[in-house]
């Protein structure tokens, strides 16, 4: 008889084994399987996050934007990864002073919290280029997210594809990259888009012609 296998190799693959009559083999009864994680490890031995209580207002604090994964400031907002994202590369734009709803904003807040929102969405699209992005917010406590009683904007990049049993059957979401392997991307992307803004708005104040 013919019985199908898992394969050993690092590959989506089976092999066939045939049997005589009678014989069954069940599949992994004889083989043991292997993960490799290795880069696991640099998880394990990094230092844990210390606890905060207001982490949208203490975390910009900190001085260290790498440590508090802050792809991105503003004047009067940020950007920052998700810790427990959706998908890689899910940023949240949050802006400094603590607020709760979005008409709790003055007008210039509202202002640059959108413009970092449309950055967030080029550096995405830049740096991972997805197949699509969503943006929104989570508004009160009956909603997922709203938790933390400071407003922040969800930047979800999305591929097609994404959604699949794990996260419906077995509630946990695979992540293939490190939280500061994509920080340090997502960083370097970001900082390359805003020095060219820079560049590009420095060339329109000179070509302005001076008031006679």
């Amino acid at each position: 008889m013919t019985v199908v296998i898992p394969s050993r190799k690092p590959v989506f693959v089976e092999e066939t084994l045939t049997l005589p009559v009678g014989v069954v083999l069940l599949p992994g009864l004889f083989l043991m399987q292997q993960l490799h994680a290795y880069w696991r490890m640099a998880y394990i031995e990094a230092p844990r996050f210390p606890a905060v209580k207001k982490p949208f207002t203490e975390l910009p604090a900190l001085g260290d934007d790498r440590a508090a994964l802050i792809v991105h400031r503003s004047r009067l907002s940020y950007l920052m990864l998700n810790r427990f994202p959706y998908n890689p590369g899910h940023m949240l734009a949050i802006p400094f002073r603590e607020v709760v709803n979005l008409d709790d904003l003055n007008t210039a807040e509202r202002a640059d919290l959108m413009e970092i929102i449309v950055f967030g969405n080029q550096v995405l699209q830049a740096a991972l280029k997805p197949d699509g992005i969503n943006i929104g917010f989570n508004l009160g406590h009956a909603v997922s997210g709203g938790s933390i009683p400071h407003l922040h904007g969800h930047i979800v990049p999305r591929w097609d594809g994404d959604t699949n049993f794990m996260p419906v059957l077995g509630e946990t979401r695979i992540l293939p990259q490190a939280l500061e392997t994509t920080w340090e991307k997502l960083h370097a992307v970001a900082a390359q888009l805003a020095g060219k803004r820079k560049a590009k708005s420095g060339k329109r104040k000179r070509s302005k012609p001076s008031p006679r």
